[in-house]
């Protein structure tokens, strides 16, 4: 069956629906209780407001986490509150000829998140959009620190739902301790000598 919950219920979720009235289920005393042993009988609904193949709301969250930043944990813990399963894609970004080697950087993104158990940490080399399709996401997280970057992710945004109109971009803001955040950044300061404890896991 089919039930309307009016967004009540978390997405792709089954629900218990007691059927109306109590059936007696022979004799004895519910502990605690003094009146007859009784038991409900329930019924197993989806969501029909929710309902999605698979029963799971998939998000990717792209990057190239060279390295990865308390920002990007940040973003990814809020986006594992809005989606089952979240994606950390590791993009190979050759051309931004990253200080870590794609394998290094996807082992620090897996220590990183081990704490968080809806997260999946990958690698991709392929068109963003082809990589979700494959993974059956809805959805691509951004992150988003400051109005300089709304610019480019604007224009981003618009370019793949261009491509796939089927994927939703979610921007997500950081904690404001963590909107002067970036990885170019933390990888400069660590270069010159500089102590990056409070900035990276």
């Amino acid at each position: 069956g089919r039930s309307v919950c009016g967004g009540s219920c978390a997405p792709g979720f089954l629900r218990l629906i007691p059927l109306a009235g109590l059936s007696p289920r022979g004799g004895g005393r519910v502990a605690g209780g003094a009146g007859p042993r009784r038991k409900l009988d329930f019924r197993l609904v989806i969501c029909g407001a929710h309902a999605r193949v698979g029963g799971m709301r998939t998000a990717i969250y792209p990057g190239s986490f060279d390295p990865v930043t308390n920002g990007h944990l940040d973003v990814l813990q809020r986006a594992t509150k809005l989606f089952d399963q979240v994606i950390v894609a590791v993009a190979r970004s050759e051309s931004k000829r990253p200080l870590f080697s794609l394998e290094e950087r996807v082992r620090m993104v897996v220590r990183a998140t081990q704490h968080l158990p809806n997260v999946e940490v990958d690698s991709f080399e392929s068109l963003l959009l082809t990589y979700a399709e494959r993974r059956s996401a809805q959805a691509v997280v951004r992150g988003l620190r400051a109005v300089s970057d709304f610019e480019f992710e604007f224009q981003l945004a618009l370019m793949n739902r261009k491509l796939n109109d089927r994927i939703e971009t979610i921007f997500m803001m950081p904690k404001d301790t963590y909107t002067f955040l970036s990885s170019r950044l933390v990888k400069e300061i660590a270069q010159l000598g500089g102590d990056v404890s409070a900035f990276v896991p």
